[in-house]
């Protein structure tokens, strides 16, 4: 049994230290996968609170990914919006959309009902994806205080009770193979792929 134990620690001190390797010291630092590379094995969390596989969502059809900040980021409701107006054609072509944030299932509930959103939002809560993927970064120490004030309580970086991290905004157009076919970041928060670039990107990739 003290064996059993011991090699449990030991699974989750190597899982943190993986998560560690994969955070960034800053959004402009960060190492994204790229195009050709295999998206991930990650489990993440529906609306409803239940388990989701990333990898069996992924193999249905062909996936236009969204990394978010999460419900409390107006720059973030606007882009969700504006995928809504063009998942019709995204449908129509064979893709879904899959929009993911560190949020918990009440800020997707959230998201999901002030944006009349038909797509997935998943929750990355433990910032499985947003580590995978090479989009989490760590927050400065200002900028958690500013939020603070805004009532915005960031993810805490795990064995770092005073740390937090966001995944910063990424579009990834992943086949139904698993393959990265597209992707898209920018460090400054404000700046998001347009819904025509979007389009142009998955008719590309297919």
């Amino acid at each position: 049994m003290q064996i059993r134990s011991l090699l449990s620690l030991a699974a989750l001190f190597v899982s943190t230290l993986g998560l560690q390797a994969a955070l960034a010291p800053s959004a402009a630092e960060i190492a994204p996968l790229q195009a050709g590379a295999k998206a991930p094995a990650v489990n993440l969390t529906t609306v409803e609170g239940a388990d989701l596989d990333l990898a069996a969502a992924l193999a249905q059809k062909p996936t236009v990914l969204i990394f978010y900040r999460g419900s409390w980021c107006p720059y973030c409701n606007r882009h969700l919006a504006a995928l809504a107006t063009i998942e019709p054609q995204l449908l129509a072509m064979g893709c879904q959309i899959l929009a993911l944030s560190p949020d918990e299932p009440a800020g997707l509930r959230a998201m999901t009902e002030k944006n009349h959103l038909n797509y997935r939002l998943l929750s990355d809560h433990a910032m499985q994806a947003a580590s995978a993927f090479g989009v989490a970064f760590r927050v400065d120490a200002k900028t958690i205080e500013t939020y603070k004030g805004y009532g915005v309580a960031l993810t805490p970086v795990p064995g770092e009770p005073a740390a937090r991290w966001l995944p910063v905004p990424a579009v990834f157009v992943i086949g139904r193979d698993g393959t990265i076919k597209f992707v898209h970041t920018d460090p400054d928060y404000k700046v998001r792929l347009s819904p025509d670039a979007i389009i142009a990107a998955a008719k590309s990739a297919l």
